[in-house]
């Protein structure tokens, strides 16, 4: 038990900012990390989905409102997963051949195509939480996507081919115990089921979508890296999350249309 009490405080140590105890770091106390990323996950949807709700009564203005929303799983989270978006894109936009992207991963200092990429990505995705947050509908699958996408983040950590031999990625699959595939698995579809059963469509559209997305990952990590790395987990989470919500929001404005 001890164990996977420390594997939950590493995972959110490492992928929140929510403030942790110490714990022991040693490989057989992370073996089960992963399985908590969708945990990290669930408190972020959880606490966006409070929001939603209860955010509406409160006199601060549409605008105020939206930006917090949009806000919450940054705070959160740190932008750990927007740093691995925003130096990914770099390494694409240079078109360099695959080992020499998977330096620039590496390098510590912001390209103009990561800021321009990035902000692009703050207004998308600050647009898409403004029709969010006008249907109290889509809320609960506000929530479950921030699930869904870190349960396969994590099984691609597990997974995936990686783009080098060394890193933490390579560790965190070489330490993780076996179960944790089955486990992320499960958690999948657990939560699948229930997005199916609060509202079919729209739970079809956020399974079936972050499934593509995580489709399209595989395939480009493997085109333009030869695998996977930390910082193309964390481009996936943000595509991911920004795709499906999309989508979301679109179904629900073609609907009310019909």
């Amino acid at each position: 038990m001890k164990k996977i009490i420390n594997s939950c405080i590493a995972s959110f140590a490492m992928f929140s900012r929510i403030p942790m105890p110490n714990c022991d770091w040693g490989k057989d106390n992370i073996r089960f990390m992963l399985i908590f990323m969708p945990v990290v996950g669930a408190v972020i949807g959880g606490i966006s989905y409070l929001w939603a709700c209860f955010g509406t009564y409160l006199p601060l203005g549409d605008i105020l409102y939206t930006v917090i929303l949009f806000l919450i799983p940054f705070v959160l989270t740190g932008g750990i997963h927007l740093d691995g978006y925003l130096d990914t894109t770099d390494a694409l936009s240079s078109w360099k051949p695959k080992e020499q992207r998977v330096e620039i991963l590496k390098d510590v200092h912001v390209g103009a195509f990561a800021v321009i990429r990035g902000v692009v990505w703050f207004v998308f995705m600050l647009g898409v939480y403004s029709a969010l947050a006008k249907q109290r509908v889509l809320w609960p699958f506000l929530g479950l996507v921030f699930v869904m996408s870190r349960c396969l983040n994590a099984l691609s950590i597990l997974t995936f081919p990686k783009a080098k031999e060394t890193g933490t990625v390579n560790t965190w699959q070489k330490d993780a115990d076996p179960k944790c595939k089955g486990i992320l698995v499960a958690i999948y579809i657990a939560a699948a089921v229930g997005a199916i059963l609060i509202q079919p469509l729209y739970g079809t559209v956020l399974t079936v979508s972050v499934l593509a997305v995580f489709y399209w990952y595989y395939k480009k990590a493997m085109k333009y890296f030869g695998g996977m790395t930390g910082d193309l987990a964390g481009y996936f989470v943000c595509v991911c999350e920004a795709a499906v919500l999309f989508l979301l929001a679109l179904v629900q404005a073609i609907v009310s249309l019909l």
